[in-house]
Order: structure tokens, then C-alpha cells, then sequence
């Protein structure tokens, strides 16, 4: 993020305007490989738990089929395969967007009933990251990795013979503590210049009064603006929709 020295005298409405018009704010990345300029979606944050109440009130503005593995999201079009994976268990599941739709900003995408229960997903603090897949890699949308599951799927396969590992056997042991759940950090933006994150932090602090927004120094040219840390989703929110009111549409959430 390029910002000059003279961002010192910048307002707060011009600095997030600029901001936004670089696209310096986001919750999302996109990943690139050297065999492939394709850009891949990547997210981390909150997601919704539909709800029919959810569309009768409003709040998402389409239906979503709670018994299958459905998922809506409002910047990937219909059919994008996705991973989704929940970080306290590592627990992951493969899908396939089945709409666009609207939402509340402050999460990342609405998913099924059936999605959070296999990820077994807190339902006070529902936090995955999400992975764009490659399309050219053989996709299935999986419900589980139990053996007569993934056979079922064999069956109806379109070969003679498949060989099939039971994956109920040698289950790779989850270190407890690379899953410890950890508070919530709402990234603002990252800037290349160190006065300007602290220009951009003094506003929001006057404005908004945030007491707990700090920079931190990533490398020499990198400084990101941070807000946190949170408990959980109920702390984190009231902030966020105070800096969304501001113009900061994306928000990157973090675990620390």
C-alpha cells in the first residue's frame, strides 16, 4: 500500500475513500502459482447458518436447501468449488457454490445446516477459512471420509476397478494444540508507510473510539492496521458494523 508522506493531512473520508479506490481494504486473497496466473478466492472469517427465518426476515435474500451441502456466496459464481475447513478441528469439506445471493458483510458466506454439523462448527462463533479449488482437479462434493461412504461413491463410478483405503483406519492425530482456539483480530488495511497506518488509527480513534486498534510492523514495508483482540463473534460485531458505516465495505478477521 502506497501512501505519500503528506497523508499526515489527509481527512478520514478522504483516506478511506483512497483506500477503497486502491482496493487496499479486503477480507479476501488471491493466490497465484507460477504454472497458472489464475487467481484463486481465498477467505478466513465468520460464516451464517441458514435459517428459512433468516429469508422470511430478510436478512439473505434467497433460499437454501438445509438438507444438502449447499452454500451461498456473494462474490463467487454458481458452481466455483470450494474448500471449506474449520481451524479448531481441521475438519474440511468440498463443495460447490450453488448461488449468488446478499447477506449481512460481516460473513463471509451463508452455508447449510448439514455443512456446519459435519464441520462441527461453534455455533456462537462459526469460523472457517474458505479455499477457492483449482478446476482442473477432480472434484466431489464429500460429506465425510468414512470408508463405506467414499465406496458408495465408487460404485456409482464410472470404472471397472477402483481401489479403495479405509480411511476409518490410521486417523492422523490432531495436536490439540495447533487447534487451541484463539481471539478474534479485525485487519483494517495494510500501508506501506508507518505514519499513515498511524494517521488512518488517530481518525478511527476520534471517530469511533476505538481504544483497542494498534499497528503492527509485518516488514519494512509493510504495516497493517489492526483492531482486536475479541473474545468472540457478539464483541467483534459491534465494531465492525461501526467501521463498515464508515466505508469499510471488507474486513479481514483473523485468529490469532
Amino acid at each position: 500500500m502506497y501512501f505519500s508522506k503528506y497523508d499526515k493531512n489527509m481527512n478520514l473520508n478522504r483516506i478511506i475513500l483512497l483506500i477503497l479506490s486502491l482496493h487496499l481494504s479486503g477480507c479476501v486473497t488471491y493466490q497465484t502459482t507460477q504454472k497458472d496466473d489464475r487467481q484463486y478466492y481465498s477467505s478466513s472469517g465468520f460464516v451464517l447458518i441458514y435459517e428459512d427465518i433468516l429469508y422470511e426476515q430478510k436478512v439473505v435474500n434467497k433460499k437454501l436447501d438445509n438438507e444438502n451441502l449447499s452454500v451461498m456466496h456473494n462474490q463467487l459464481k454458481m458452481n466455483t468449488p470450494i474448500k471449506i475447513i474449520n481451524p479448531d478441528n481441521l475438519k474440511s469439506i468440498e463443495t460447490k457454490i450453488y448461488k449468488k445471493a446478499n447477506y449481512p458483510k460481516i460473513f463471509n458466506m451463508v452455508i447449510s445446516k448439514k455443512i456446519a454439523s459435519f464441520l462441527e462448527l461453534d455455533m456462537n462463533n462459526p469460523y472457517v477459512e474458505i479455499i477457492e479449488v483449482k478446476k482442473n482437479k477432480t472434484f466431489i462434493a464429500k460429506e465425510g471420509n468414512i470408508y463405506q461412504e467414499e465406496k458408495n461413491v465408487a460404485d456409482k463410478a464410472p470404472v471397472d476397478e477402483i481401489e479403495m483405503n479405509d480411511l476409518t483406519k490410521n486417523k492422523p492425530k490432531i495436536d490439540k494444540k495447533s487447534t487451541k482456539k484463539g481471539d478474534f483480530i479485525l485487519v483494517i488495511s495494510d500501508f506501506y508507510y508507518l505514519d499513515s497506518a498511524n494517521n488512518l488509527k488517530n481518525e478511527l480513534v476520534k471517530k469511533i473510539h476505538i481504544s483497542n486498534i494498534s499497528v503492527k510492523k509485518i516488514n519494512d514495508k509493510k504495516y497493517r492496521l489492526l483492531v482486536g483482540p475479541f473474545k468472540n463473534f457478539n464483541a467483534l460485531k459491534t465494531t465492525y458494523i461501526s467501521l463498515n458505516n464508515l466505508g469499510f465495505e471488507s474486513l479481514n478477521i483473523f485468529r490469532e
